[in-house]
């Protein structure tokens, strides 16, 4: 009888039964290293429309405000009394606001200051808290008790308020960089308590206490192990509140306080569109939407890529 004569019935030959004799050996093992955190957060990600659709309003938002000439080439600062609220029309498919200037043009560049002040003070916010917070998590004892108490104390000013006052200072000599010092001033606490949470977490795992083994110690050990590892929520965290900073930023110059009336912004355009919004409802209806789309995309993304790197949504 040959050794691979098959008989009716039986699913394998007898040079697929393994050398002990306990049964067919169906699959080879899978020596391919498994996906790091961000590489199935990744895989997550481009499954989702809704990741996509934010991606993309978030795209279409910073070519607004990197390449406005891509999309209108009028200038958002000449303005004919003439055509004081106009409506739509050829070549300006916005209309006209109250001081005769192009919508259209206004609410492309409006982009440009609105999505710098957002993206500096979360840059500015996200530096200043993981400094705060990576010190308190891995130091401890007095560094931790005295930072978390700087923390909270600035937790106890009301964000708003705070930024409303200090800009009064700074009434004569309001930029961008004014702008976002403030915001920034009063938007790390959070960014600092949640890193702060996520170094602690990180830092009682296995792997660091085998980088100790071997010898890896003090900062080193901070910023290749521990950082990398804490840095999901961050992230996190830092996309939700690039979208909210642009409503500060917005809302500061609505209330005629943010940036100088010689930037354009769409919080400026909001709050001119207030005694007209009856006559001419789209002088507040294009800034506001733009203003609405760009911080829903970035609110999006931030619960999506939350979802993504939560290995406990994941499973």
């Amino acid at each position: 009888m040959s050794k691979d004569t098959i008989y009716p019935g039986q699913e394998h030959s007898f040079s697929d039964i393994d050398e002990t004799g306990l049964g067919a050996v169906d699959a080879v093992p899978d020596d391919r290293p498994p996906a790091s955190l961000f590489g199935e957060a990744w895989r997550q990600l481009r499954r989702r429309p809704i990741f996509w659709i934010s991606a993309a309003l978030i795209l279409l938002s910073l070519l607004m405000a990197l390449f406005p000439q891509l999309f209108t080439s009028a200038d958002p600062r000449y303005c004919v009394l003439k055509h004081s609220l106009e409506a739509p029309g050829p070549g300006h498919p916005f209309g006209f606001d109250k001081q005769g200037c192009d919508i259209y043009a206004r609410t492309i560049y409006g982009a440009r200051a609105s999505v710098s002040v957002g993206v500096l003070s979360m840059l500015l916010s996200v530096t200043i808290g993981v400094i705060m917070g990576s010190i308190a998590g891995y130091r401890g004892g007095w560094a931790d008790s005295l930072l978390s108490r700087v923390t909270d104390i600035f937790f106890a000013i009301p964000f708003v308020l705070a930024a409303i006052v200090i800009m009064q200072i700074f009434k004569e000599s309001r930029t961008i960089w004014t702008v976002v010092i403030v915001i920034s001033l009063f938007g790390w606490p959070q960014i600092a308590r949640i890193c702060r949470s996520a170094v602690i977490e990180a830092k009682q795992e296995e792997y660091v206490t085998a980088a100790r083994a071997l010898g890896s110690g003090g900062w080193a050990n901070m910023l290749r192990h521990i950082l990398p590892n804490a840095a999901a929520p961050i992230i996190v965290y830092a996309t939700v509140a690039l979208g909210s900073y642009i409503v500060t930023e917005a809302t500061l110059s609505f209330l005629g306080i943010g940036l100088p009336p010689t930037i354009v912004s769409w919080g400026a355009d909001i709050a001119s569109a207030r005694s007209v919004l009856r006559q001419a409802p789209q002088v507040l209806f294009f800034p506001a939407g733009a203003l609405a789309m760009t911080v829903l995309g970035f609110i999006m993304m931030g619960d999506v890529v939350r979802d993504a790197l939560d290995p406990k949504a994941r499973k």
